[in-house]
């Protein structure tokens, strides 16, 4: 471990909480950019198009 010494500088009870902490952060606010600025994401939770296709077309009326 070539940055091992950067625990001499902070304590690992403050450190890694934090470290885990903001890599947490970052995903969260990259999830949430990805639903708020795509319209691929949002139909790909609902099932995509290709489900909402199948149910079209089996409708007999």
């Amino acid at each position: 471990m070539n940055q091992g010494k950067i625990w001499t500088v902070v304590n690992p009870s403050i450190g890694l909480p934090l470290l885990l902490g903001s890599v947490t952060v970052i995903a969260i606010l990259v999830h949430l950019a990805l639903i708020s600025h795509t319209t691929w994401f949002p139909a790909y939770w609902q099932g995509g198009l290709k489900k909402a296709a199948a149910i079209e077309t089996s409708f007999v009326g």
